[in-house]
């Protein structure tokens, strides 16, 4: 017949063969050469006072075909890999499946983690900050470095993904999955993987456990905020100072004075080392340093405070020129952190942590909310903050704590790093690398269906 069932199975009948015969084709030609030679088969049944409805069949048929071969223009299969990395989870991918446009990632990225959605529902994100992260991988073409990584964090409630910065958690499951994907190859015992960071321009070498060929994941090393021991990932923050191209203090100063508006001014220390951080005492902000993420999360004030002086803080470094546009703007960096004196505190899940255990107290935000513990480029920063002459984390550090073992208790317990410096001539303070201990863990392996 010409219409109805008749027609449309008559077009099908023709879809499979001319489906086959495509892939002689450049891809961009290929939809509508499946298109042309489709029709002109079908005209000779249908006659051309039908062409309308043969076209219209065509077009049905050569979707259903195409949808059920995986390849429908709207559906992007992208082989992903899901890893915890220290108290952070995110999506790693290899570059080489995303579009060469740079520029068409957000909207991939957007779609995949299920933003912008407060519990992205529709997406592999996990409705917080920690739980909404990209690691995009690269073999490397560099002399000092294994991979090229570059970090996304997707907002959640907002349209927006932010390349600036890098995410320290997220980094210490970049040494596994390059060795999982033969980007690396193991050694026995050790890897250690040189990881490129775009974001920053640095260096991470990362310590892996490998064994016979393969990422040892198992192990007896606890870090704050992973209910599972697992094997330790040692990384090393090469010369991580001036990520932002102005050196370790980028304003100049170890601490500048920044107006609060309807407050008055307030004392901050803004250090750039692996991730450009702004320090606030805390009792200054009318807080204790003991706060636990749902408490400052549930105060809409504080919230508005915190991301006021991070605002300004980004207008002083140049981010931004309104400090009212901070969370649009430049949502993750500088990151804002205040600090307290070393002193008894209970943690989100109930422990108490004696003053004798830690250095510091330290409470991080995370794209506008409180961190549920500690950012690996936080604590880094925080090391390289505690050795600057005069800056706020050094007034509040304890009386001769060891920078190579430095302690900082935060709301998930406490977190463990160290630092390599030097005084030049002049006494210029050189950074010559943080370093800390986390853990990772292979979720899952597999393809994401991504309908953009």
């Amino acid at each position: 017949g010409t219409g109805g069932a008749g027609g449309f199975r008559q077009a099908l009948d023709v879809v499979p063969k001319t489906i086959d015969k495509r892939n002689k084709f450049n891809e961009n030609n290929e939809f509508l050469f499946c298109i042309m030679l489709c029709y002109d088969e079908n005209i000779k049944g249908y006659g051309t006072r039908n062409s309308s409805k043969a076209s219209c069949l065509i077009l049905l048929g050569i979707r259903s075909i195409l949808i059920m071969q995986g390849k429908d223009d709207h559906i992007l299969k992208l082989p992903v890999t899901l890893m915890r990395g220290g108290t952070s989870k995110g999506v790693y991918i290899l570059e080489k499946d995303l579009p060469e446009d740079h520029s068409e990632w957000d909207k991939i990225l957007l779609r995949l983690m299920g933003s912008p959605d407060q519990k992205q529902i529709d997406g592999l994100g996990g409705s917080q900050s920690v739980t909404s992260k990209v690691a995009i991988i690269k073999k490397s073409d560099r002399s000092d470095a294994d991979v090229d990584y570059t970090f996304a964090q997707v907002s959640v409630d907002k349209p927006v993904v932010s390349y600036k910065g890098n995410c320290g958690n997220i980094s210490s499951g970049v040494g596994p999955f390059a060795i999982e994907k033969g980007l690396v190859n193991a050694k026995e015992g050790m890897t250690t993987v040189r990881i490129y960071n775009t974001n920053t321009d640095k260096v991470i070498a990362a310590d892996v456990k490998t064994e016979g060929g393969k990422v040892v994941y198992q192990g007896d090393f606890k870090i704050a905020g992973v209910p599972t021991a697992a094997s330790p990932i040692k990384l090393k923050f090469i010369d991580p100072a001036g990520t932002l191209k102005k050196g370790l203090l980028p304003t100049g100063k170890a601490v500048d004075v920044l107006e609060i508006p309807g407050m008055g001014s307030i004392e901050v220390s803004i250090i750039d080392a692996a991730n450009p951080l702004v320090f606030v005492k805390a009792e200054d902000l009318g807080l204790s340093g003991k706060e636990l993420p749902e408490e400052i999360n549930a105060d809409e004030e504080k919230l508005e405070l915190l991301e006021t002086v991070r605002g300004l803080a980004a207008v002083k470094l140049g981010l931004i020129s309104d400090y009212k546009k901070s969370a649009w703007e430049t949502p993750g960096i500088p990151k804002m952190t205040f600090v307290a004196e070393a002193d008894d505190y209970v943690t989100s899940d109930g422990k108490t942590v004696k003053k004798e255990e830690v250095d510091l107290l330290s409470r991080m935000m995370s794209m506008q909310k409180a961190h549920p513990s500690y950012a690996m480029t936080g604590a880094m920063c925080t090391a390289a903050a505690a050795v600057v002459p005069g800056s706020i984390v050094e007034q509040v550090l304890k009386k001769g704590a060891d920078t190579q073992y430095l302690r900082i208790g935060h709301a998930g317990g406490t977190l463990e790093c160290g630092v390599d410096y030097r005084e030049e001539s002049g006494k210029t303070l050189v950074i010559e690398d943080t370093f800390g201990f986390r853990t990772a863990n292979l979720l899952l392996d597999g393809v994401a269906l991504v309908r953009i």
